[in-house]
């Protein structure tokens, strides 16, 4: 569902925005993202794919935010902190979201073809987590979409 953002919400996605130029400068899908710490408005980590980078299958941009949060906060609940990200989350990614008990989510661009957050599945909406997470859609959707489809045109080129 769409909302209305505010303007410390569009800072927080140009950076996630920023992150995800970065995974696109090394060759990766660019998908960025950040945490935020809501009681001070500090970022807690920044992140983006590395899957190419890295060789790994589990190098996804919330995946990357998710573990240096938990090391940076010394815990594995991130209950005081929202995710900034440009892309709706995947199936992994989603599940590690419920898990961490980030309670709020903002997301530039959805996903049609594997997002987990009301796409193709719902998977913050599970009847067994106890969690309420929101998730809010289209924080600057037009460029989040358009680094990802300029993305995919130049590979479809080369």
């Amino acid at each position: 569902m769409s909302h209305t953002f505010t303007t410390t919400d569009e800072s927080y996605m140009r950076i996630a925005l920023e992150e995800a130029r970065r995974a696109a400068e090394d060759g990766d899908v660019p998908v960025g993202a950040i945490l935020v710490q809501n009681a001070t408005g500090e970022i807690i980590s920044r992140g983006r794919n590395t899957r190419e980078v890295m060789k790994t299958a589990l190098g996804h941009a919330e995946i990357n935010v998710i573990g240096e949060a938990c090391v940076s906060l010394g815990s594995w609940r991130l209950e005081d902190c929202t995710l900034y990200v440009t892309l709706e989350p995947c199936p992994m990614c989603a599940g590690a979201i419920l898990h961490a008990r980030i309670p709020r989510i903002v997301c530039g661009s959805m996903d049609p073809v594997a997002g987990a957050m009301g796409s193709v599945w719902a998977i913050h909406r599970h009847p067994v987590e106890n969690k309420h997470v929101g998730f809010e859609t289209g924080c600057l959707e037009e460029e989040c979409r358009a680094i990802l489809q300029d993305f995919f045109k130049n590979r479809r080129k080369g």
